[in-house]
């Protein structure tokens, strides 16, 4: 009874458009006055405070609002222009060689924002125009530049292993180091992609630049490609958590870009926190309502039903449960942000990867980048709506030309999946 009401009032919030988080909080404060029917109102709701404070006030949860930070201050900082201007020195002389600059740089910018949104919109401007000057279509350029942002999520540090190694209780320091090869992997299909279909165009190339314009280039960038030196070296040299790692990001941050580019400009820095307040503020909404949503999912026990269903469809075999896990987080990509996703589904698939003797590292990682494929899958995949702004296409352009490498995406996924030593290779 009270999975019906939550799953259908859930879906119908979502089929008219309600915002997600709504969506979780409606449903779930719905499902409990019906749980909760005949009795007292203050005494039906009086665990919500507790709820929302437990579920936002959590110590490594603080590195979300520092990571948005320093990645607000690094693109004031003018970073991801100095970035771009390294890689396109360095291979935009090749065939198709922007495509490659817009993804090298997405692996590079993602590092230092932790976001897939913000590296679009941070990225965009610059890598779309370019890449239909050089003669890819429009549709495909904001399509790749979406597909590219969506590495930001996956590649150290990203705030959605923050958001999954807090619920699941496993080392951040871990996941990101897990994060790290997947990451360049899918960058490497992107590419792959993008070369083929480029095959087919007369694309035109940049001049090919001299050591000096490259060194040039290289000292002008190398700030910014030390901040995600400096923020993975200290995790994994044990220097500093993630949650200290990020307040140091924002403290390099702000002296990169006062002191040395001097692209900040102190009176700035109001805009720049309140900018990143409102970010962390739906951030934190999201989780505040998909806690409440796991909460009923836990009072009816479930959470316990649907794991137990789980381990007996999976027979032991954690080849047909990852085949399940890819399904269902590719299905909620297309309608879910990251973060309800993870409230939703890790406690579900957790016990059961414990009961199969699944690494949870490895299982954060398939997670992650399942919801990474979600950020660009119609229709609201949140990269592609950010890709269609800057590049005045609209979405059922986008969406064809994103399938090919939608395709690539899924088969990075499944090696990913089934062979967890790509994972798991640097973790301890």
């Amino acid at each position: 009874m009270i999975a019906a009401v939550l799953f259908i009032s859930f879906a119908v919030l979502l089929l008219i458009g309600t915002p997600i988080a709504v969506c979780l909080g409606v449903s779930s404060v719905i499902s409990m006055l019906i749980q909760g029917a005949g009795r007292p109102l203050d005494t039906v709701m009086s665990s919500l405070p507790q709820l929302f404070s437990s579920s936002t006030s959590k110590f490594v949860l603080l590195a979300i609002p520092f990571f948005i930070l320093a990645g607000n201050i690094m693109d004031k900082a003018q970073i991801s222009k100095r970035l771009i201007r390294l890689a396109e020195t360095c291979v935009g002389h090749l065939q198709g060689g922007l495509a490659i600059v817009c993804v090298i740089v997405s692996c590079f910018f993602a590092a230092i924002s932790g976001s897939g949104p913000a590296t679009v919109a941070a990225l965009g401007l610059v890598m779309i125009p370019g890449m239909i000057r050089s003669g890819y279509s429009p549709s495909f350029s904001a399509a790749l530049m979406g597909c590219a942002g969506a590495i930001g999520v996956i590649i150290p540090p990203s705030i959605t292993f923050v958001v999954y190694g807090s619920i699941a209780d496993t080392s951040i320091g871990d996941l990101f180091k897990a994060g790290v090869i997947p990451g360049l992997i899918m960058g490497a299909a992107l590419i792959i992609t993008a070369l083929l279909i480029g095959r087919k165009l007369k694309l035109e190339s940049l001049p090919k630049a001299s050591w000096r314009e490259r060194w040039i280039a290289f000292k002008e960038a190398f700030w910014g490609l030390l901040m995600p030196v400096i923020i993975l070296g200290g995790i994994y040299g044990g220097i500093f958590t993630p949650t200290e790692a990020a307040a140091v990001s924002v403290v390099y941050g702000l002296f990169v870009g006062v002191f040395i580019y001097k692209t900040v400009r102190i009176k700035e820095l109001w805009a720049i926190i309140i900018d990143s307040a409102s970010t962390t503020a739906t951030v934190m909404f999201i989780t505040a309502a998909a806690s409440m949503f796991a909460y009923v999912l836990t009072r009816a026990r479930l959470d316990v039903a649907i794991s137990g269903a789980l381990e007996n469809i999976t027979g032991g075999s954690t080849i047909v449960f990852f085949l399940i896990v890819n399904i269902i987080l590719l299905i909620a990509g297309c309608f879910l942000d990251s973060t309800s996703a993870l409230y939703i589904f890790t406690p579900l698939f957790v016990p059961v990867a414990q009961a199969l003797g699944i690494d949870l590292i490895h299982l954060g990682v398939v997670m992650i980048v399942n919801l990474a494929i979600g950020l660009f899958t119609p229709p609201v995949g949140v990269n592609l709506y950010v890709a269609c702004g800057v590049a005045k296409v609209n979405l059922k352009q986008i969406s064809k030309a994103v399938v090919p490498l939608l395709i690539a995406s899924i088969v990075v996924l499944l090696i990913i999946t089934y062979i967890p030593g790509i994972s798991t290779m640097f973790t301890s």
